[in-house]
């Protein structure tokens, strides 16, 4: 018997003339372009995973040509080119800021990348972020930050118990430093060794996820265990350029030149034995498409998701009243 030919795009059990009517646009309806699709970031998070072993099979400087090769190779790869091509650098650029970053590398204690291998994790992971906020304004400088409505006052929440977060502030002055230096020699386990924040700001969005995440972790851990503690938060482009002259592996474009990425402590939580909860928690949000998540060794940076943003602006809105 002979099967009755379909055209294409029918489906079965419908004759061409109803199939034919599903493609049909109305005269002088233009149709809606389809969206390109987001790219798989959890693809994205293994192939770059499986180029840092090799990354670190190459790690020795007389590799540096063969390093190349494979960069040039494994970053056209689709999984990793999907990502970096949607970001606003697109895929060329995000390979030639990565192998100048790489040739710039030097290894010093103020950096996070202990090695090639973590800076290569640290750039390529927080792409990430650049592609979630790519329509997002920088804040170009120290006082656009300060200026921003945007942004709301830490301080000012701080003393009305608003928050289940901690930071410190980096000493403005000689006299505070010296009183910093004073403290950790006496202390010096009492507090994260870090430098603080240089901006007590944040987005609304961002101190609702904080403290959401904050939480949790008071919940999960054992009684005593200090509150979660923010090492860094909103920088300007300015102050970002400044810490890259100052040895920290600090990425451009970055998130936190956004207003969205912020750094938070584990290293210290080890001594209270939280820090293995802490990080299986913020790999958990990273799963539930919260945030995306760098490994940067004492600090993991965070970046909120805009599939998010929403739902923590209005947690935030909720807790203060607004």
């Amino acid at each position: 018997m002979r099967v009755p030919s379909r055209t294409p795009g029918q489906q079965p059990g419908t004759s061409v003339a109803s199939a034919t009517a599903v493609r049909r646009v109305p005269r002088g309806v233009v149709p809606r372009p389809v969206p390109p699709a987001a790219p798989d970031l959890d693809a994205y998070r293994a192939a770059v995973a499986d180029l840092l072993v090799e990354v670190g099979a190459l790690a020795a400087p007389e590799s540096a040509g063969a390093r190349q090769v494979l960069l040039d190779e494994r970053l056209r790869e689709p999984a990793i080119a999907a990502v970096l091509d949607a970001t606003p650098q697109g895929l060329i650029g995000a390979r030639e800021t990565l192998l100048l970053e790489m040739a710039r590398y030097r290894p010093n204690p103020r950096s996070s990348a202990a090695d090639l291998t973590a800076l290569v994790r640290i750039y390529l992971l927080s792409r990430i972020d650049v592609l979630w906020w790519r329509d997002a304004a920088t804040f170009m400088t120290d006082a656009e930050v300060n200026a921003s409505a945007d942004l709301v006052d830490l301080e000012w929440l701080r003393r009305r118990d608003l928050l289940r977060f901690r930071y410190q502030q980096q000493p403005a002055t000689l006299v505070g430093r010296g009183v910093r230096a004073v403290r950790r020699r006496l202390l010096p386990d009492a507090r994260p060794h870090t430098a603080g924040l240089k901006f007590r700001r944040a987005r609304r969005e961002v101190v609702g996820l904080l403290n959401d995440i904050g939480r949790e972790f008071d919940r999960i851990t054992p009684p005593g265990t200090p509150p979660l503690w923010v090492t860094s938060l909103v920088r300007s482009a300015e102050h970002q350029h400044q810490l890259r002259r100052l040895g920290y592996a600090a990425m451009v474009p970055s998130g936190h030149c956004l207003g969205y990425a912020v750094d938070v402590e584990l290293a210290w939580f080890e001594r209270f034995g939280a820090r293995d909860a802490l990080a299986g928690l913020l790999l958990a949000r990273q799963r539930a498409g919260e945030v995306n998540v760098v490994d940067e060794g004492q600090a993991w940076h965070l970046c909120l998701a805009p599939a998010a943003g929403l739902r923590f602006r209005r947690s935030y809105e909720a807790e203060m009243g607004v």
